[in-house]
């Protein structure tokens, strides 16, 4: 599933190549609201290299710093215009264990689940983290964007989030309430680089929408593994 529920911002990673076995990003480009540089895709795209290669046990024992959980990212390719900081809850009628392993279950088909017409290419997903990149359309224009998922089990997870008109970081903790029942708290930091942003009223609420379409798909999956 997808963790956040926004539709995601446009993101400047537009092409892929494949040395050796891990998926780098290739091509930068953007036509959109912010003036991208050369140096900020290559910052971009080493970015999401380290996100992707200290998943190897070889790169963690070397240094913990090139992970992006928990980091807050400076990218020099625009200035942030307004910066939000919210906090929701859900209450999920399902096992602690379950609850985990479904939200953090991604695939390609999850937008279908709330009804988007965003679409997933996942670039890795292991035991440590997920990447995927996501395209959608906007204003008539197709838009891209990262997402690094950082998983740290038994409860929680982590979402790192990097667009042109916004960047994003979300965490995700579960509490038991019961033996099947569960809260899922979620505390996101949006920092827009547009002028005209979304109130956080607005965030909210479109936040909330989403999480309750994904809630009612994990309790009818927990029912129905129940029966």
């Amino acid at each position: 599933m997808y963790s956040v529920g926004f539709e995601p911002p446009a993101l400047f990673v537009l092409g892929w190549m494949n040395p050796g076995s891990l998926p780098l990003a290739g091509v930068c480009a953007s036509d959109n609201l912010v003036s991208i540089t050369h140096n900020a895709c290559l910052t971009l795209n080493s970015w999401v290299y380290a996100a992707i290669s200290s998943d190897r046990p070889s790169e963690r024992r070397k240094s913990s710093a090139i992970s992006p959980a928990h980091v807050e990212l400076e990218l020099k390719f625009g200035a942030y215009t307004q910066t939000q900081n919210f906090h929701v809850s859900k209450i999920i009628h399902a096992q602690l264990r379950f609850v985990y392993d479904w939200c953090t279950d991604y695939r390609e088909s999850d937008p279908q689940i709330t009804g988007s017409k965003s679409k997933r290419k996942i670039l890795m997903k292991t035991k440590h983290r997920v990447v995927w990149v996501a395209s959608y359309r906007s204003s008539g224009k197709i838009r891209n964007a990262v997402d690094v998922v950082t998983l740290q089990p038994p409860n929680a997870w982590h979402l790192d989030f990097i667009g042109d008109e916004a960047d994003q970081t979300a965490d995700y903790t579960l509490t038991p309430l019961g033996a099947r029942k569960t809260r899922l708290a979620i505390t996101v930091k949006v920092r827009y680089k547009v002028r005209n942003v979304p109130s956080k009223a607005q965030d909210v609420k479109e936040l909330h929408e989403v999480w309750d379409k994904y809630v009612a798909a994990l309790e009818k999956d927990y029912g129905r593994n129940r029966s």
